[in-house]
């Protein structure tokens, strides 16, 4: 959006204006943009001003206690109490909405107003940004902000379960999440590698369910001896968490997976399984296990209980009862769950789920809750207050709604953050695809396959940051920030106002305020990446960054770029050191970045700058090993491992030096696993092979992997390359005899004898 606002009075320039300037079109660097500014003549110092509220209002002094708190967090001066030229904050019962506020800016001072306590602290949180984005000593421009959302569900939904996640990380993810004015935390609670809960009538549920090994080394301490790896949140916890959430205007909804993603449940108390096989612990395999709940009468007096737990522990009017996934070969071999099927008249057992997931949805209706779940739930006759959580795409919001539910979209792949955010090999673990900021960007919210009436059950959207890959909160935090700023304009702003070009510069000064707060994100898709191709005689680099915002400037001097280094417009001719750094206007964005260019980096190749040779399963798989320490990420698809390197130099090239690692086969793919192959190996650990022009070309190089084979990190081999010269494409295989571990391919460098 962009507006009028007086020329000596823009936000970014934090100048002072005259009541008779002209007026000119600037960006009002807010996020969320609220719905409506309205500019008017002059600006405010917010230096020197007071603060002035009824105290003996908890919801007013809890905005103005957000005000400073974010004030002295980003290095700015807080605001006293007093009188004068004075901010006021204001309960007014004549701005309608449970999120709304209004916000006037003029010369003489500022004023908040809502009827609620979420909307004055959205109101002290949008000041706050106008304060922080001007500076010390600058002025806020006059206007008048009248603001409220455009959905009323604005979510981010974090898996705990694959990785356990500390309290206080879950705390630092709502106070972020409140600066977006992002209000549903849906807490991923229960799954088949881990329970997160402390549940005091079923206590092996946290004893033997929040508790696996690792596959891999990870697994293993250094005797070989089972690391017991996971972790569970407390009732003191989890209601130190809610009461956090709820502070901060976040509602958290937890989930407790049925009938599927229920291997940690049944580890815990195998009386719940549809299988004889017994279950000793969580799964530490990752995709869809065929564990499922039965569905015995015992089986729902357990969830019954547990969710009594639950609803006491979090006071969301909403419980996600899961429900994606369930595979149902456990039940078709099972003759009293079949029995029961037909006993209850049901065609299928996927309308077996469907009475499953209606009994339990009863049964939360009846605690004067309402059931939500994954768009499976559709599969049988849910209560009419179900409510659709779309992600197998789009179909099942439009068919929720159509049908008079509720729905929230959070379709995958576009709203799911562990899809990697550009093609970068400095990009954490996570899926193939690409979900880059602008990508989400464009999401649309509206689809067009709904009537407006129906669009009314559309309550919002929301991103899914699920954590096979992501170990780390390091790796979590960069995945979701700041993505889940962008879904918070999605979620806020009016649909109509959407312009990539507008909002580039607003989500850098959204970028701006997380350095001011010292939070982190992911810097990777602002940071400009190289192309060098060409001759050893005439080096080509081009330049390119994922995220497209600013303006990429180098220097090959070895100076760091500044605003006035040269802007990149077309592949560079040059040699030695080249130093890229995005700029916006006069600002850095990002990091700067250097890039060797030489002969030899002709002949070097990342795997992350590899081609796969299919796209079937492409996955960033972080190592196993080292226990300690950072891990190599690697680049592959699990389906077809197996890379290409386009148009290599063989000129010259006897010698060829691989970095190699390999990773766990934990992959539940079900029969799709009988279609992975491998060529039969030579020696007993196996060969890496590099092919010359096809994947069934003649071999130039044959590396034998027995030195890697004790590794649990990556290992240097290197060979003699029999090749006829010449630019020629390779393919980069292994052979084995078995699946696990994976082999990959993490560097590759062609190189002459010496």
């Amino acid at each position: 959006m962009r507006l009028m606002l007086i020329a000596a009075a823009a936000l970014l320039s934090g100048t002072a204006a005259a009541e008779t300037a002209s007026p000119l079109t600037v960006s009002v660097p807010l996020l969320p943009m609220p719905a409506s500014i309205v500019p008017k003549a002059g600006a405010f110092a917010p230096a020197g001003s007071t603060l002035s509220y009824d105290a003996g209002d908890p919801g007013v002094r809890a905005a103005a206690d957000r005000l400073n708190e974010l004030l002295i967090r980003s290095s700015l001066p807080a605001i006293a109490d007093g009188k004068g030229r004075t901010i006021h904050l204001r309960r007014d019962r004549t701005v309608t909405g449970g999120e709304a506020y209004k916000l006037d800016v003029t010369p003489r001072g500022v004023t908040i107003r809502a009827s609620t306590d979420t909307g004055l602290y959205y109101g002290a949180v949008t000041l706050w940004q106008l304060i922080q984005q001007a500076g010390p000593g600058g002025t806020i421009s006059a206007m008048t902000i009248d603001d409220a959302p455009a959905f009323a569900w604005r979510g981010v939904m974090l898996d705990s379960c694959r990785h356990f996640q500390p309290p206080a990380f879950i705390k630092g993810l709502i106070d972020r999440m409140a600066l977006d004015k992002l209000n549903v935390l849906q807490w991923h609670l229960t799954d088949d590698q881990g329970w997160r809960l402390q549940i005091d009538r079923y206590p092996r549920l946290t004893e033997v369910g929040a508790w696996r090994q690792e596959a891999g080394a990870a697994g293993l301490d250094a005797a070989g001896n089972p690391v017991r790896y996971g972790g569970f949140y407390t009732k003191a916890e989890v209601r130190e968490i809610v009461a956090y959430a709820a502070a901060r205007h976040i509602t958290i909804v937890p989930e407790i997976e049925m009938p599927g993603h229920a291997s940690a449940a049944i580890a815990a108390y195998p009386e719940l399984g549809s299988s004889p096989t017994r279950l000793t612990q969580p799964s530490n395999d990752w995709g869809i296990l065929p564990n499922l709940f039965s569905t015995e009468d015992a089986t729902f007096t357990f969830l019954e209980n547990v969710l009594d737990e639950v609803m006491e522990l979090f006071p969301s009017r909403y419980i996600h009862v899961g429900g994606d996934e369930a595979t149902k070969e456990q039940w078709a071999a099972n003759p009293r769950i079949q029995a029961k099927r037909t006993a209850l008249g049901l065609t299928s057992d996927d309308k077996l789920q469907g009475w499953f997931t209606a009994r339990i949805g009863a049964y939360i209706e009846k605690r004067g809750r309402r059931l939500i779940g994954w768009d499976e739930i559709l599969l049988g006759d849910v209560p009419q207050t179900a409510t659709i959580m779309s992600w197998r795409g789009m179909d099942g919001a439009i068919t929720a709604a159509k049908a008079g539910h509720d729905a929230v979209l959070s379709p995958a792949p576009d709203l799911y953050l562990d899809n990697r955010q550009s093609d970068s090999a400095d990009e954490p673990p996570g899926r193939g695809a690409i979900i880059d900021w602008k990508k989400l960007y464009a999401f649309d919210v509206a689809p067009p396959a709904l009537t407006v009436d129906e669009r009314k059950h559309l309550l919002g959207l929301q991103v899914n940051e699920w954590t096979e890959h992501a170990r780390t909160t390091d790796y979590v935090e960069r995945m979701i920030w700041p993505r889940a700023a962008i879904l918070a304009e999605l979620g806020w702003s009016k649909p109509e106002t959407r312009d990539w070009a507008g909002f580039a510069p607003r989500l850098a000064a959204e970028l701006g305020r997380y350095q001011a707060l010292k939070l982190g994100y992911d810097v990777t898709p602002l940071v400009p990446q190289a192309n060098i191709s060409g001759t050893p005689g005439a080096l080509k680099v081009s330049l390119r960054q994922q995220a497209g915002i600013g303006t990429i400037r180098y220097t090959t001097d070895g100076t760091a770029p500044t605003a006035a280094s040269p802007a990149y417009q077309a592949p560079i001719d040059t040699s030695g050191i080249l130093t890229a750094q995005a700029f916006l206007d006069a600002r850095p964005l990002g990091v700067a970045k250097s890039f060797r260019v030489d002969a030899a980096s002709l002949s070097t190749r990342d795997g992350a700058q590899l081609e796969l040779c299919a796209n079937k399963l492409p996955l960033r798989l972080e190592d196993d090993g080292p226990a300690a320490g950072p891990r190599a990420i690697h680049w592959v698809d699990i389906m077809q491992p197996c890379w290409r390197w386009r148009g290599a130099p063989l000129d010259g090239v006897s010698k060829a030096t691989a970095v190699v690692g390999n990773v766990p086969f934990n992959f539940s793919i079900g029969d799709a696993i009988n279609h992975i192959t491998f060529r039969k190996p030579e020696t007993p650990a196996g060969e890496l092979e590099i092919r010359q022009d096809d994947c069934d070309g003649p071999v130039i190089a044959k590396l034998p992997l027995a030195p890697a084979a004790a590794n649990s990190g990556v290992t240097t081999l290197s060979g003699a390359v029999k090749a006829g010269g010449g630019t020629r494409d390779l393919c980069i295989t292994f052979t084995q005899d078995a699946l696990n571990p994976l082999w990959v391919i993490d560097k590759l460098t062609l190189a002459p004898d010496q």
